[in-house]
């Protein structure tokens, strides 16, 4: 029998979460049963409480009674005989079962978008909603202008902005929970296509009264026989330096390894640290006068890009498309040129 999926917090006016589980039928509602379920309340409300992983948000949302939220997603769980959502501490989350549903409804809900979008423009209206995932980098640097000037010249379309690794928005944009995202990447990435891509240089961030900041050549080495700030495995700056350091004996030395890009730009502006990453890392935010930004001059380097990421052989519809090609006529040259 599946267990109950929610706890008190977040069923609202359900006192244990989703009512009594009904028993299980042994077996999923046969093919055409199921289609039929596919047009009642309980996908409209699940799509929903798996966005916000959260059943009061739901109820709030759709205008409804916490208990018929519980009580629908309750009845789609039984109809395929398999639990949708687990309780993870005071939070929900979504089984293997619930995310196979949910990106499917997706892939279900697009086209359906879509037409809404272009009935739209055929009033005269330009509507939609465009799903972002950034890197933290690009939202501290260039994406809120790009943002803002969209929003002026659409003001009627939605703008939902994640932030996450590169990465994870490469994988976001793969598995359809977001229509496009801004990454870094050193090797191309496969099931996403970068319509937009730009090198963009790596190199070494320090204050301008640092020992570094007149060398007359910088590699990464040199940089190690100071202390040194670097990405933590997993960010995308890491993947552009590990040529580099694999075969080699700089992991030896001590480092501070950072999770965060802005923290690296800090560190770097107290002085005593030198912090690797990308020209638009360096200038974001803003870093004022008392910084300097010195690209890596390492032969082995390997070429590092900054782009706009689509899912492979996607059709986008009116708003995200229209939000790529102003993107691509928009980006600040001076965010890949620093």
């Amino acid at each position: 029998m599946k267990s109950a999926s929610m706890d008190e917090n977040h069923a609202g006016d359900a006192p244990s979460g989703f009512p009594p589980t009904p028993i299980p039928r042994g077996r999923p509602l046969s093919p055409a049963l199921l289609e039929r379920m596919f047009h009642q309340p309980a996908i409209v409300y699940f799509k929903v409480v798996a966005e916000t992983l959260s059943v009061r948000e739901c109820s709030r949302r759709l205008n409804v009674a916490s208990s018929a939220v519980s009580r629908q997603i309750l009845q789609l769980e039984d109809a395929l005989d398999m639990t949708l959502f687990q309780r993870d501490g005071r939070r929900l989350r979504l089984t293997a079962a619930g995310e196979i549903l949910y990106r499917h409804l997706g892939r279900i809900s697009a086209p359906l978008e879509a037409a809404v979008s272009e009935l739209d423009m055929l009033r005269g209206l330009k509507t939609g909603s465009v799903r972002i995932a950034t890197a933290e980098t690009v939202g501290l640097s260039v994406l809120p202008q790009l943002l803002s000037g969209f929003a002026e010249a659409y003001p009627t379309i939605h703008l939902d902005v994640a932030v996450a690794s590169s990465s994870e928005v490469i994988k976001m944009v793969a598995e359809e929970h977001v229509d496009l995202g801004f990454a870094f990447v050193t090797q191309p990435p496969t099931l996403v296509h970068m319509p937009v891509r730009h090198e963009v240089l790596v190199g070494a961030l320090m204050r301008r009264d640092h020992p570094l900041a007149q060398a007359p050549s910088l590699r990464l080495a040199d940089c190690f026989e100071h202390p040194v700030a670097i990405g933590k495995a997993g960010l995308s700056i890491r993947d552009a330096i590990n040529p580099l350091l694999e075969g080699s004996n700089l992991l030896n030395k001590p480092v501070v390894e950072m999770g965060s890009n802005a923290m690296l730009v800090e560190l770097a502006r107290l002085g005593h640290h030198v912090s690797i990453m990308t020209s638009i890392g360096a200038h974001s935010p803003p870093t004022g006068g008392d910084l300097l930004f010195r690209p890596l001059e390492d032969e082995e380097l390997p070429a590092h890009y900054f782009g706009l990421v689509v899912r492979a052989a996607s059709n986008l519809h009116f708003a995200p498309a229209t939000f790529l090609s102003y993107a691509a006529e928009n980006l600040p040259r001076a965010a890949w040129t620093a």
